[in-house]
């Protein structure tokens, strides 16, 4: 059986659009929750967050079959934001709440279910073993000794 690519960002996009193109503000409800989500925490309230996807609201908007992406103002300040398709739960209008719900889908079940342990960025990095610590030490010493400064007469 053919493994079919998920529904999730396609039913996004096409609402999106259909929402933007009669003049209507879409709205994305997110669940803040789910791993690798980077929104405001200051704005999420119940392990969700409701976010302004209209064009004059946000900036560098991609709607992509993983994730959704874009820059926008939280009180006045620039933030960018990373929404992973398992997390955003609907998208509907303001103005009169027409919209859909996302249904369940296993792809992004599984994407929770393995995502133990998330890659961070000290998890990449290799530390330092006590020789190369040891060369720092002597190399940062050794550029202490010598000045660049000199005197000017």
């Amino acid at each position: 059986m053919t493994v079919l690519a998920p529904k999730r960002p396609y039913l996004l996009r096409a609402y999106f659009d259909w929402l933007v193109d009669n003049d209507l503000t879409p709205y994305l409800v997110v669940n803040a929750d789910y791993p690798y989500v980077d929104v405001p925490v200051e704005y999420v309230r119940d392990g969700q967050i409701v976010l302004n996807l209209s064009p004059n609201a946000v900036g560098n908007l991609s709607l992509g079959n993983e994730e959704i992406r874009f820059s926008a103002r939280f009180n006045g300040v620039i933030r960018h934001i990373v929404i992973p398709l398992g997390a955003a739960l609907a998208i509907y209008a303001r103005e009169n709440g027409d919209g859909v719900m996302f249904e369940d889908e296993e792809v992004y079940e599984i994407a929770e279910i393995n995502d133990d342990q998330p890659i961070g960025f000290a998890d990449i990095v290799d530390t330092p073993s006590d020789e190369n610590k040891e060369k720092s030490k002597e190399q940062s010493q050794a550029q202490k000794k010598t000045s660049h400064l000199r005197i000017l007469d």
